[in-house]
């Protein structure tokens, strides 16, 4: 069991690296941009209901909060596009790492043993999927903030 746990662990942190290299090749294609906008929970009635108050909790007060430090309101002046931007490098490498994991979650279940490929979806899913899901849960907190702050630069333009 132990050797699952570690297996777990460690494949998902290998796969934060697998995500921010295939990351950096995806970002600059046409695809990108269509895939910046995930949505796969929309409802904040879900989001509550699976926990992702409970882990947005423990990533502000664990050692997780240090990892990305760019996805982080320093004062007002902050440009929250910038921001933004960074959440979906985040969201779309947790994503890919998510995908990375699950195949070897699969193969894991099928040549080995199920309880260890389900170990290892389980370590995903809070390492990977619910960092894409509180991603994609901030983007769209901020977002409305965003197209306030152009549509008040856009009233100052013309006025």
């Amino acid at each position: 069991m132990l050797k699952y746990l570690t297996f777990g662990i460690s494949i998902s942190f290998i796969s934060w690296i697998v995500g921010m290299i295939i990351n950096s090749i995806l970002v600059k294609t046409e695809y990108y941009k269509k895939i910046s906008n995930l949505n796969f929970i929309e409802s904040k009635s879900l989001n509550k209901t699976i926990g992702i108050d409970y882990f947005k909790w423990i990533v502000k007060n664990s050692f997780f909060k240090f990892f990305n430090q760019k996805i982080k309101l320093k004062n007002k002046k902050t440009e929250l596009t910038e921001i933004r931007k960074e959440m979906t490098i985040a969201e779309i490498s947790h994503l890919i790492g998510f995908l990375f994991v699950t195949f070897f979650a699969v193969y894991k279940s099928i040549t080995h043993d199920f309880l260890f490929g389900l170990i290892i979806m389980i370590i995903n899913i809070f390492m990977n999927l619910y960092p894409t899901l509180l991603q994609q849960e901030n983007k769209r907190r901020i977002d409305p903030i965003i197209k306030r702050q152009k549509k008040t630069v856009a009233n100052k333009v013309y006025n």
